[in-house]
């Protein structure tokens, strides 16, 4: 093997180029490198920044639906409390009006039997003269002709004995 040189290597122009080349281009490239670099860090800083700022809106956000949840909740309790005494107060407001009702219906009721029964008295009662109407006519008729003839020779007596004490008097 022939040793050759080491100028007619072709890899060591490669090499020397290679190196020129980043001598020459590599602060253009090591700029440009940077300046892609620091605008991906900006951009990425840039992310994380209105990610915080979403971060901090979203948190208040979450705190405000929360006092307004709590505030709902306190509502719904006291809309619900005011509920259980209006349907309190109307439970009691029926039962008076069911209780009034029924005192009204057992005075009618009472009404009804006193009224019954002083027209049942009322027909006792003139049932009654209606009985004692008939038995007098009834005697009247069938014992009166009988008597007439003494019952008027007793009063035509009486008469003269009454006139004669008066005028004694």
């Amino acid at each position: 093997m022939e040793h050759e040189s080491l100028w007619a290597e072709p890899r060591l122009y490669v090499a020397i180029a290679f190196f020129l080349f980043f001598i020459l281009l590599g602060k253009k490239l090591w700029a440009a490198i940077t300046g892609i670099l620091d605008k991906r860090t900006d951009a990425i800083r840039a992310e994380l920044a209105e990610a915080a700022k979403l971060r901090g809106e979203a948190e208040a956000m979450l705190k405000q639906a929360q006092a307004a949840q709590a505030e709902a909740a306190a509502d719904a309790a006291k809309l619900l409390e005011g509920a259980r005494r209006e349907a309190a107060r109307l439970a009691e407001e029926a039962r008076t009006d069911a209780a009034n009702s029924a005192a009204r219906r057992e005075r009618m009721a009472m009404d009804r039997i006193a009224a019954a029964e002083q027209a049942a008295a009322k027909e006792v009662r003139e049932a009654a003269i209606d009985i004692a109407t008939k038995a007098a006519t009834l005697i009247l008729t069938t014992e009166a002709p009988k008597q007439d003839a003494t019952l008027i020779d007793q009063a035509i007596g009486n008469v003269t004995s009454a006139l004669t004490g008066r005028r004694a008097a």
